[in-house]
């Protein structure tokens, strides 16, 4: 069935005469594409690409096509952030040189999905950016239901993308925007993706310059609760975003072994990327306190 999906995919994109008939189902069918239950890591990493190009391929045609922006923007962000700006980290001691060179691959993954997220929104409500922009926050957007995956996505490959251009002030400089549509985003549905949203809102609490170190610890106890202790990305935004800022090693540990089990408790892509994640920290505990 998959691969007469993607002789049909192949054809249409050849086929001018009935390309527009048929955009808007083949849209449908990319954004239905599901990769959540894998948790071979390898396996995700080398069936990501092609769908990838694929999906942003027919998302460029129809822009204003949510499911496909969100699974489009999901895409890069989870690319860039597990199998990317991580390995940049893990060689960063042994190649300088290379770990440079990933995060800046990382950095324009980001930006790419941040774009393709913020057109989509663009395409939806016309004059969206100005008005996320606008200091008066009465003229700050409103968003729909079916807008937030789309803008916690945005959100979160701006986020990423921040971190990665502390060379960047423009950029840089971005971040209370990226915190803003997170928090639109929170107003309207602070329960989305079982915590990934209230980590998001955490991590933003904790980077912001002035921020509350006690609201950050707040957002992730959300975090840990909205997914029933079994996102194991809440564990490890916790530690990262709290405990070791805070010089607490024995939570960061406490909060990493947590991150393992919820892992081993739920088998899926996310898990799977943070429970390498939650080893790797455990590992180079001695390096960071």
């Amino acid at each position: 069935m998959k691969a007469l999906f993607l002789v049909t995919v192949a054809l249409l994109l050849c086929a001018c005469s009935t390309r527009q008939l048929l955009l808007q189902g083949v849209a449908d069918e990319l954004a239905s594409q599901e990769q959540a239950t894998e948790d071979d890591l390898v396996l995700a990493r080398e069936a990501s690409a092609f769908y990838l190009k694929l999906s942003e391929s027919v998302l460029r045609q129809t822009p204003g096509h949510l499911p496909l922006a969100e699974a489009v923007t999901a895409g890069f962000t989870q690319y860039a952030y597990a199998f990317v700006a991580f390995e940049a980290e893990r060689i960063e001691a042994k190649d300088a040189r290379s770990a440079q060179s990933l995060r800046e691959r990382a950095a324009r993954l980001y930006r790419r999905a941040q774009r393709h997220a913020l057109a989509a929104l663009e395409q939806q409500m016309p004059g969206f950016a100005k008005a996320l922009a606008d200091p008066n926050p009465t003229r700050w957007p409103r968003l729909r239901d079916d807008q937030i995956g789309v803008a916690y996505w945005a959100a979160a490959s701006w986020g990423g993308l921040i971190s990665l251009s502390k060379d960047d002030p423009n950029t840089v400089a971005d971040l209370p925007l990226a915190a803003r549509l997170a928090s639109l985003a929170w107003e309207k549905m602070p329960g989305f993706g079982e915590g990934v949203l209230a980590s998001l809102m955490g991590s933003f609490e904790a980077a912001r310059p002035g921020g509350s170190s006690s609201k950050a610890q707040a957002y992730f106890d959300q975090a840990i609760a909205f997914g029933a202790g079994k996102n194991a990305g809440a564990f490890v935004a916790k530690a990262e975003g709290f405990a070791l800022p805070s010089g607490d090693r024995a939570a960061f540990e406490s909060l990493l072994r947590q991150a393992l089990n919820a892992s081993a408790a739920k088998s899926d892509l996310s898990n799977g990327v943070m429970r390498a994640r939650a080893q790797w920290l455990l590992d180079s505990a001695d390096d960071l306190f």
